[in-house]
């Protein structure tokens, strides 16, 4: 593209949330090199760093949120969860809350994370059968990130009762006569979170044209697990079986435990989905073996078919302090490019505008051909398998890291001649 062509169009504009420390630093970067030369590019802007977050009392957060829920697509920069020591670092009246939980909670929304994969060759996942993407669908919401614990200090009964909104006792259960102190948590999920976590994972499997599996431990937990299962299984049968089928894909369910067992044997090329707490130690298993969370997507989906896209690891925050005392990083930029594109190409289908699509195709291509070529940020190099190392080293060549920015600029050279 030369400078005198005319840039891409938008019709709407991305609800764009802008974040924290090094990956702000990325934001603005990757926008100035690889988006605006060539996109005339309309966002929606939010500012969620903490600072901004501190002088609105979280506010703005929720206004992004409702305007991601109303324009449709947004993309979200890592953003800081302060704890306490950010809570003094950044002088903040109160402990906010997670970004990305009150995004989830007001979009209804189901997350989904998948591995970049550049040159299997290059980079090999840590199981060696794997040669396709697994995207994990996480069900963030309740499970023990909701639920009620308590200390036992003494011997007791601790029972289960539920009352109506009638004032009605209707349950009671005794859970265990403690002999001794011990611990007692109780945890909760919602008939509407699960269908629409249901929802979120058929019509993504069919967006993406790829088997959906799920799996829980029903058949211990006979009552919330399996509520899980059936929920799933009754709108898989009545709103999205004749999908599936027209599409040649499959809708599998199986234990918790055989799931795993099939993932380690599997080649991927699926998605699978989970309840809160095994997708959370999923994800992690799953960006682990393929690599790195610097090379992992995430994109929050809500049942009605909004979308919010980020990348799937933090702030960056060590990188951060060293430039901030003037030192040039080797960041890594590729899962924030991703997010760009994603939803820039969702933006283009829901507006039918291709060229738009054609473009996050080549942003993508571009970004992937860069590694592909042997130029990449330091967190890469310590990744590239030994028989690739050997092969560079037999042709007298080596492979060095580079910086974010000479990293972004060679990536913006290959963009270029590809449109």
């Amino acid at each position: 593209m030369s400078m005198n062509t005319e840039k891409i169009q938008m019709k709407t504009p991305l609800v764009e949330m802008d974040g924290d420390e090094m990956t702000r630093i990325l934001w603005q970067m990757i926008k100035d090199e690889l988006i605006l030369p060539f996109v005339e590019l309309k966002t929606l802007y939010f500012d969620l760093g903490l600072p901004e977050r501190e002088r609105t009392k979280d506010a703005v957060t929720v206004e992004a949120a409702e305007a991601a829920r109303e324009l449709g697509v947004a993309v979200k920069c890592a953003t800081i969860t302060p704890n306490r020591q950010r809570v003094e670092e950044y002088k903040l009246s109160e402990m906010w809350k997670s970004p990305n939980g009150t995004i989830r909670a007001i979009m209804d929304g189901t997350v989904f994370r998948a591995p970049i994969l550049a040159d299997m060759e290059m980079f090999r996942p840590l199981v060696r059968g794997w040669k396709k993407p697994i995207t994990i669908a996480r069900h963030a919401y309740g499970d023990i990130y909701k639920a009620t614990e308590y200390r036992v200090p003494e011997a007791g009964r601790a029972e289960l009762v539920f009352t109506n909104t009638d004032g009605q006792e209707t349950y009671r259960q005794t859970v265990y006569d403690f002999e001794c102190p011990g611990v007692l948590q109780g945890s909760y999920n919602k008939d509407s979170s699960i269908r629409s976590f249901a929802h979120a994972c058929f019509r993504y499997a069919l967006d993406v044209r790829q088997d959906l599996w799920f799996s829980t431990k029903d058949t211990i937990s006979k009552q919330y697990d399996q509520t899980f299962k059936l929920i799933f299984q009754e709108i898989y049968d009545t709103e999205y079986k004749a999908d599936f089928e027209r599409l040649g894909l499959r809708y599998f369910y199986t234990l918790i435990d055989d799931a795993v067992a099939r993932v380690i044997r599997s080649e991927g090329g699926f998605v699978w989905a989970l309840k809160n707490y095994d997708g959370d130690v999923m994800s992690d298993m799953v960006s682990t073996a393929f690599g790195s969370l610097a090379m992992m997507t995430s994109v929050l989906v809500s049942p009605d078919g909004k979308y919010e896209y980020e990348a799937a690891h933090g702030t960056v925050t060590q990188h951060y302090y060293r430039y901030l005392k003037g030192a040039e990083t080797s960041t890594n930029p590729m899962a924030t490019i991703f997010a760009w594109s994603g939803a820039l190409r969702k933006r283009g289908e829901l507006d039918g505008t291709p060229a738009l699509c054609d473009f996050a195709d080549k942003l993508e291509a571009a970004s992937l051909k860069t590694i592909t070529d042997g130029i990449m940020t330091k967190d890469l190099i310590g990744l590239l398998s030994e028989d690739y190392l050997k092969k560079v080293q037999a042709e007298g060549r080596t492979v060095e890291p580079v910086t974010s920015a000479v990293f972004l600029s060679m990536i913006r050279r290959r963009l270029e001649a590809s449109l």
